[in-house]
């Protein structure tokens, strides 16, 4: 699909790392670009910056995630490109000990349950309106109704220890890409997964130097953080390219993690 001023998109966390990223590349590609977030202040900036539209949207709540829709197809019209970058971290074991008091407990519930709705239910959701939207489209020739990017993480496969619940949400991103790309076959829209290594965004970038450097150890080549550019080129790639479809691509260079 070639990006130009006909093509409206939307990318859900668009006000920071690597879906402000997305949401820059996709804009200089020519689209006119919606940014779903939490952070007004951010995503009215950024957004303000690329000549887009923000809409405060909880990915998580029906409601707010409606809201968005309305007002960014209200902006652009109906978007043909989807990208979901929302979504949050957390490292919590199934149960522990607590090194203090020996004292045994298990993994908070509202906490998984946080994460998974966030993550998975969020980009689920989001996906399923676009492509209720896109379906009403007139296809572009080859390159059919429209295009949805998830967003899922190394840790899908590669989960560590304290990472059962974001390897759960991201792992059940990378299940559900298949059987969407199925799903929306005939209907001409494509879905693609990219699952991201370790990356230069504000949760990393809080991180000590000597905490980063270890972690880059464990990549093999190039042996550093990707950054939100190199992130939003395999996003533009996915969407350009009409023959990639039900993919699910690491981008990682190379990493391959131990339990912790």
């Amino acid at each position: 699909m070639k990006l130009d001023s006909s093509i409206a998109a939307i990318v859900t966390g668009g006000a920071s790392g690597l879906g402000e990223g997305t949401a820059r590349r996709l804009a200089a590609e020519g689209a006119k670009v919606a940014i779903f977030d939490m952070n007004v202040e951010r995503g009215e900036q950024v957004a303000s910056e690329i000549g887009g539209v923000f809409c405060h949207v909880n990915v998580a709540d029906e409601d707010s995630v409606n809201a968005g829709f309305e007002k960014a197809r209200a902006a652009h019209g109906q978007e043909r490109v989807l990208v979901n970058c929302a979504g949050i971290g957390g490292a919590e074991k199934t149960a522990r000990r607590s090194g203090s008091t020996g004292e045994i407990s298990a993994h908070d519930m509202g906490r998984f349950t946080r994460i998974i709705s966030i993550n998975l239910i969020g980009s689920f959701m989001c996906a399923a309106k676009a492509a209720e939207g896109m379906m009403g489209l007139d296809p572009l020739g080859d390159s059919g109704r429209g295009v949805i990017v998830h967003t899922a993480s190394v840790a899908a496969q590669d989960g560590q220890i304290g990472q059962v619940a974001y390897s759960a949400s991201k792992g059940g991103i990378y299940g559900m890409t298949l059987p969407m790309a199925r799903d929306l076959a005939k209907e001409g829209i494509r879905v693609n997964t990219i699952l991201p290594g370790f990356f230069e965004t504000p949760i990393y970038q809080q991180m000590p130097p000597e905490v980063k450097v270890n972690l880059a150890s464990h990549l093999q080549f190039p042996q550093r953080f990707g950054t939100p550019e190199e992130y939003a080129d395999l996003v533009n790639f996915m969407v350009s390219s009409d023959y990639i479809n039900a993919e699910c691509v690491r981008l990682d260079a190379g990493a391959r993690m131990p339990p912790k």
